[in-house]
């Protein structure tokens, strides 16, 4: 079990379940989102559980996804695919020691050219495709 809450903590979260690896995107929608790249781990979101769920606001980033994020003190929360069993959580919402690990970044063709990234984890262009 994980838990974990927002800047302002009118927000709290609590994983019971398995947690996802972390993985760093760096494509232009979390860069500009969160002013660097979105480190976030999935988890199911029927082992999600959200206290404070009427300061979760969301916003239709595209066609496919939406971004959640608190309304008071404008923490980013989650991503989340149109219909998907899964949800992202932001990585840095949890609780320390969180027992997370970065696994690898993904669009990095987009990413800020204002740092490097340097950690020798895997990157990818866009979202590798699987099996």
């Amino acid at each position: 079990m994980r838990k974990g809450h927002c800047l302002c903590g009118a927000i709290r979260l609590t994983v019971r379940g398995e947690t996802g690896p972390v993985i760093a995107c760096h494509c232009s929608q979390c860069r500009r989102q969160t002013g660097l790249y979105f480190a976030s781990a999935d988890v199911q979101r029927a082992d999600l559980t959200i206290e404070g769920e009427e300061f979760v606001s969301w916003y239709q980033a595209s066609d496919m996804a939406a971004r959640g994020f608190c309304s008071r003190c404008g923490s980013a929360l989650f991503w989340s695919a149109n219909g998907s069993a899964k949800i992202s959580v932001m990585a840095g919402l949890f609780d320390q020691p969180s027992g997370l690990r970065m696994d690898h970044h993904i669009y990095c063709k987009d990413k800020g050219d204002f740092y490097d990234i340097a950690d020798g984890l895997p990157q990818y262009e866009t979202y590798p495709q699987s099996g």
